[in-house]
C-alpha cells in the first residue's frame, strides 16, 4: 500500500527548513557514516521490502515508477510496500522514520540530501552493486560520500541555463556567450525587445542559485574548515547580480516555479533549470512549438577559456539497513542500471539515465535537447561544496537571506557576504 503524508508548511530547498528539529539532531554527526550491514548482489532468496519515494506522490511520475515496481516484484515473486511523501516533506519524514527504526529498504533521494541521511549511520554500502554495471564516473560520484558508495545513481543531470532560441535570435543575443561580458551584452539586447532577459532566482527560497555564480567568479565557497564566502570573488559575484537586478536584466520575486511560468509564456528568454523542467514548461505554454525553441546554454565564464560552472542535479537510490535490505539493494541496482528499465524511464519522463550504454541508446541520442544539455552543461557539473555537511540547507539559507538583503538595498555585497561567511563557518 502507499502511505500518503500531508503537506506541511516547510521550506522546500533547505534541509533545515524541511523539518529542522529532525535534522538539527543529526547535524553534528560525521557525514559519510554508513553503519548498514554488508550485502552482496543476489545474496539469498528474494524477500519483501519497502520503497520510499516522492515520485510516487506526483501524478506525472507515479505510473512509471509503479510499473517498475510491478516488473521487479513480479519477476522476483515478492511484494514491495511503498511509502510516498511529497517532495517538500520528504527528507524530514524519511529522516524521522529512519531515526526511529521504522523504515528499512530502498529509498529515492535527492543528490543534495545524501550526507544528511548518511549521518544517521544506517545506510548500506553499495560498492559491490556499483561495480561492472556501466555507470558513468560522474554518476557514481554523486552517490559517493567519504569514499563509500552509499547510493546508486538513478538519474543525473545538472542545473544550467535554458534559453528561447527564437527570442535570442530576434534580439541578436549570442546562443553561446563565452564570457560574463558577452552574457551581459546579450541580456541588454533581450531587454530591448521587451522581455525579461533572464528569469534568475531572486526569491530567498531559491537564492542558493547564486552559489554557482560565486564559483564562476572564482570563489571556492569553502576554504578548509572555514567558509570562503566573503572573499573578493563572492563579493564581486553578488555585486554583479545586484547590477543585473538594478538594470532590470533580472526580475524581483522569482523562484523556479515563477521562472518556468515566465519562460512558458514567452515573457522571459533565459532561466535556470534541470532537463526535467522542460516538460513542465512545455505543458503550460500557449506556444505549441516552444519545446523546439528551448536550448541549453553553457554558463558564461569570467575569462575566456575557463570551465563553465554548473551544479549537479539528480536522484539517487539508497538502502537503509534492516528487513529486506539485500533484495532492496538488488532492486536499486536493477532500477538504476538495467538497460531496458533505464530506457523506459527516460522515454516516459525524460530523465537522463546513468549508464554509458543507456546514454548511448537511440532513445536518448534521438532527444536532441537532452543530448545538447548533457554535452554543454552536465559534462562540467559538480556537487555543491556544502552538500557534504548535514546542515548544508541552513548554510544555503544564510547565503540566500544575505543576497536578498543586497538585492533590496538593505546591505552592501561586502557586508552581506561577510555575514553569510561567518554564519557558515559556525555551522561547519
Amino acid at each position: 500500500m502507499v502511505t500518503e503524508i500531508s503537506r506541511r508548511s516547510l521550506l522546500r530547498y533547505s534541509a533545515f527548513g524541511v523539518g529542522g528539529a529532525a535534522l538539527f539532531a543529526i547535524a553534528g554527526c560525521a557525514p559519510g557514516q554508513s553503519g548498514g550491514s554488508a550485502v552482496t548482489p543476489g545474496a539469498g532468496k528474494a524477500t519483501d521490502f519497502t520503497f520510499a519515494s516522492w515520485s510516487l506522490s506526483e501524478d506525472a511520475a507515479k505510473p512509471t515508477v509503479e510499473a517498475a515496481l510491478d516488473s521487479f516484484s513480479q519477476g522476483e515473486g515478492i511484494t514491495i510496500d511503498t511509502t510516498a511523501y511529497p517532495y517538500n516533506d520528504y527528507l524530514n519524514q524519511l529522516t524521522l522514520q529512519v531515526r526511529g527504526g521504522q523504515f528499512a529498504g530502498a529509498a529515492q533521494l535527492d543528490v543534495a540530501w545524501l550526507s544528511a541521511l548518511a549521518a544517521l549511520g544506517k545506510l548500506t554500502d553499495l560498492s559491490a552493486f556499483a561495480s561492472d554495471r556501466g555507470y558513468t564516473e560522474s554518476a557514481l560520484g554523486a552517490g559517493t560520500l567519504d569514499g563509500a558508495q552509499l547510493a546508486l545513481p538513478w538519474t543525473i543531470g545538472a542545473v544550467g541555463l535554458i534559453g528561447n532560441k527564437e527570442l535570442m535570435d530576434r534580439a541578436g543575443a549570442t546562443l553561446t556567450p563565452g564570457t560574463i561580458e558577452e552574457f551581459e551584452e546579450g541580456l541588454r539586447a533581450l531587454k530591448g525587445i521587451g522581455v525579461i532577459p533572464y528569469a534568475a532566482s531572486t526569491k530567498a527560497a531559491q537564492l542558493k542559485d547564486i552559489i554557482v555564480w560565486m564559483q564562476t567568479f572564482g570563489s571556492p565557497i569553502l576554504d578548509g574548515d572555514r567558509a570562503a564566502i566573503g572573499d573578493e570573488a563572492s563579493v564581486k559575484a553578488v555585486a554583479w547580480y545586484k547590477k543585473l537586478y538594478d538594470e532590470g536584466l533580472i526580475a524581483p520575486d522569482v523562484d523556479r516555479a515563477a521562472a518556468r511560468t515566465l519562460f512558458a509564456q514567452g515573457a522571459a528568454a533565459l532561466y535556470d533549470d534541470a532537463p526535467v523542467g522542460k516538460s513542465a514548461v512545455v505543458a503550460q505554454s500557449p506556444d505549441s512549438g516552444l519545446g523546439d525553441k528551448m536550448i541549453p546554454v553553457a554558463r558564461p565564464t569570467l575569462a575566456a577559456g575557463d570551465t563553465p560552472q554548473h551544479v549537479l542535479w539528480g536522484h539517487l537510490v539508497v538502502v537503509v539497513d534492516g528487513d529486506g535490505a539485500s533484495t532492496a539493494a538488488d532492486f536499486a541496482q536493477w532500477l538504476t542500471s538495467d538497460q531496458k528499465q533505464s530506457e523506459a524511464y527516460f522515454t516516459a519522463l525524460g530523465l537522463p539515465p546513468t549508464t554509458d550504454a543507456a546514454l548511448a541508446s537511440s532513445a536518448v541520442t534521438s532527444n536532441t535537447f537532452v543530448e545538447a544539455f548533457t554535452s554543454s552543461i552536465t559534462s562540467t557539473a559538480k556537487a555543491s561544496p556544502l552538500w557534504k555537511y548535514p546542515g548544508y540547507g541552513q548554510m544555503e539559507t544564510a547565503i540566500a537571506e544575505q543576497v536578498q538583503a543586497v538585492l533590496i538595498g538593505q546591505s552592501s555585497a561586502k557586508d552581506a557576504m561577510k555575514t553569510a561567511g561567518d554564519a557558515i563557518t559556525k555551522l561547519l
